[in-house]
């Protein structure tokens, strides 16, 4: 074999080479796609549990801040007659 048919058999090695891979990918491009709306179209969605509001919870919460605020006036009384600045 010359020189020019041994460059002429690894060109076209290297064509059909790079042909088949490049095939392959594209297939495998289509596949995954393929694979991924089967996934979302088979996949349930998921559940949302929602909770029933306690109405127990809000009352005693503002109870709780009707307490804290009364407790905040009281120090702050406290601070400002013992220091000398009640008016």
């Amino acid at each position: 074999m010359s020189e020019s048919e041994l460059l002429r058999e690894g060109l076209y090695l290297m064509v059909f080479g790079m042909g088949f891979v490049f095939i392959f990918l594209i297939i495998l491009v289509y596949a995954v796609k393929f694979m991924s709306h089967l996934v979302i179209r088979f996949t349930p969605e998921p559940v949302v549990e929602t909770k029933p509001a306690v109405k127990n919870e809000v009352s005693t919460q503002s109870v709780d801040n009707e307490h804290i605020k009364a407790v905040l006036a009281a120090a702050i009384h406290h601070h400002r007659r013992a220091r000398g600045l009640n008016s």
